[in-house]
């Protein structure tokens, strides 16, 4: 008998969800968005195959923004995407830090 020392494939018998340490970023960003006033609430979902964290500008409105974890993709694109409000994939990669950059002050800016 031998032992698989791989990991679970992700979407069979359970469901993708985030770390601590990506809550932990994903939280911080969030955070940082709100005191400026450009965010006003959130939503997390584990899917069978993904995980999403959701952003609002109004809760009862679309997401603006979905950063979604898609395992699945680790080795290709990168598991990591963020996905405007059109569905638009806005950036992918295979860092989440790296992702996430892409709301650095400077690089982005609401446009109403």
């Amino acid at each position: 008998m031998a032992l698989d020392s791989r990991p679970p494939i992700a979407g069979v018998g359970g469901v993708v969800f985030f770390e601590r340490r990506e809550i932990d970023q994903l939280l911080r960003l969030y955070g940082r968005m709100v005191a400026a006033g450009e965010w006003r609430d959130y939503g997390m979902a584990g899917q069978s195959d993904h995980a999403v964290f959701s952003i609002f500008r109004h809760a009862a409105e679309a997401p603006l923004y979905r950063i979604e974890k898609r395992p699945a993709l680790a080795r290709k694109q990168g598991e990591w995407a963020v996905i405007g409000q059109g569905g638009l994939t806005l950036k992918r990669g295979h860092d989440l830090a790296q992702v996430l950059r892409m709301f650095d002050k400077g690089r982005f800016k609401v446009v109403d």
